[in-house]
């Protein structure tokens, strides 16, 4: 009887314990009883054992290994971020089995992210830093110290001629202005005159200095007849001493209709100012930049049909465009070895009286996506006229990117200059001209990127694009989480 009692008493305590109960024995009158149970805590250590301790009265206490990870208070956002994973995937016991494998993997995720985010960073970085220094290379810094120039314009006295003008006094250089009528020419002068005026009230520091050297001065001349060409290059020494650019805007065009429309006047009015005059005063300028000792630069005008393309309803002014470039060409193989610059200029689209003369509904809808004001095509082509080194130079306004751009945004270009009756809706250029000084007293950074030249932008860009490789395609490994 007392083994069957000790036989239970046995199995019993066993299943208390792996209930994690104890309660302790005590034999009465040959009976099994037991007092108040206690509870036992167990824990599994690092050999897969358990161990326990038994405190004051009776109670088992656990012990934590020195070393343990139970141990340690993990912090900070990375473990609250593991924490979270494991939480949500249903895990209870730390990292075991497929929960471990999965706080891994969004560790690796999380730090890959964050590594091509940094790549990215530097990629931009490194290319903000090239850009910085093609402006520097490009000349762009040296606009505004470069010293005065002595410019002449022909055709100046209104549209893109007169805005070249303007831009050039800003910067505080002496021009000469000419035209075929004399009293367009004085207007000219007289209001380019108050323009300086207004300017030297608000401009301030190194702007207002600049403007106290600007000088403007005018002449009438018809390009098309060889002795006013000679006259206005006498004048233009005589006056200012030297010239240091020449720029043959002179132009006209008889408006868009078939050649079959055309009178002999408009042909022969046509082909002598645009072909003829720009002929005659390239070769009068180089004549004069010749005998100075630091040369000069001449620019000849692009338009339509200068790249040989056709241009339809405009083909007598188109072909003189395409003489022009002919007449480029020639003149670079001609003075190599010559103090002369010979470039050409072309100003894209302008909202001019040559561009709107005979101009329908329709081509007012298209000149709504492409064209621009005089005032913004002359800021953008003047400072680098300034700083124009060398032969051979294209000084362009509507470049490739500007087209790309004109025609990704078409939709919100529309009713831009014209409405829907062809209308416009332009102010006037009197309206246009109001703080003229003061709205162009800061040479902005979009002023900068116009500096670069074309093969600029692609050395640029080749750089930006091998740093970008570079960068992004380092084999840098992983960074893992502990």
């Amino acid at each position: 009887m007392a083994a069957a009692a000790a036989t239970l008493h046995f199995s019993l305590r066993g299943l208390e314990l792996r209930r994690g109960l104890h309660r302790s024995p005590a034999i009465v009158g040959g009976g099994v009883s037991f007092s108040r149970p206690l509870m036992c805590r167990s824990f599994r250590s690092e050999n897969g054992g358990e161990s326990s301790s038994e405190g004051d009265g009776g109670r088992r206490e656990v012990v934590v290994e020195s070393g343990s990870p139970s141990s340690k208070k993990k912090k900070g956002a990375l473990y609250a971020l593991k924490s979270l994973l494991v939480g949500a995937l249903g895990a209870k016991s730390g990292y075991e089995g497929h929960y471990k494998k999965a706080v891994e993997r969004a560790e690796e995720i999380f730090f890959s992210i964050a590594t091509q985010v940094g790549r990215y960073l530097v990629t931009m970085m490194s290319t903000g830093a090239i850009l910085a220094i093609g402006f520097q290379l490009s000349g762009a810094d040296k606009h505004c110290k470069a010293g005065p120039r002595n410019v002449v314009i022909t055709g100046s006295t209104r549209g893109l001629g007169k805005a070249l003008a303007r831009e050039f006094l800003l910067s505080g250089d002496r021009v000469v202005v000419a035209s075929r009528s004399p009293e367009s020419v004085n207007q000219t002068v007289e209001e380019l005159r108050e323009n300086i005026k207004e300017g030297l009230l608000v401009a301030k520091g190194k702007v207002r200095e600049r403007l106290t050297h600007a000088k403007v001065i005018g002449i009438s001349c018809d390009v098309c007849k060889p002795e006013d060409v000679r006259r206005l290059a006498s004048f233009a020494v005589d006056e200012l001493g030297s010239v240091d650019i020449w720029i043959n805007n002179a132009g006209t065009n008889k408006g868009f209709r078939p050649l079959l429309q055309f009178t002999d006047e408009d042909i022969d009015q046509i082909v002598s100012t645009n072909l003829v005059g720009s002929l005659l005063c390239t070769r009068e300028a180089m004549h004069v930049m010749e005998s100075q000792e630091k040369g000069g630069h001449v620019f000849n005008m692009d338009g339509a049909g200068s790249g040989g393309s056709s241009t339809p309803l405009t083909a007598v002014y188109g072909s003189t465009k395409c003489g022009l470039r002919q007449l480029h060409a020639s003149l670079l193989k001609e003075s190599k070895r010559s103090k002369v610059g010979v470039h050409t200029a072309s100003p894209g689209m302008v909202l001019t009286d040559l561009l709107l003369s005979g101009s329908s509904l329709r081509n007012k809808q298209m000149f709504n996506i492409i064209c621009e004001l005089p005032e913004t095509v002359a800021r953008s082509l003047v400072p680098r006229m300034r700083v124009v080194k060398g032969s051979g130079k294209a000084v362009n306004y509507l470049t490739p990117p500007r087209i790309l751009l004109a025609l990704v945004t078409a939709w919100l270009r529309q009713g831009r200059w014209f409405d829907d009756q062809g209308r416009a809706l332009y102010a006037a250029e009197a309206d246009r001209l109001r703080n003229w000084a003061e709205s162009r007293a800061r040479f902005s950074f979009t002023d900068a990127m116009e500096m670069y030249a074309e093969n600029t932008w692609v050395s640029v860009f080749s750089l930006s694009v091998v740093c970008a490789f570079i960068i992004l395609s380092s084999s840098a490994g992983p960074f893992h989480g502990t």
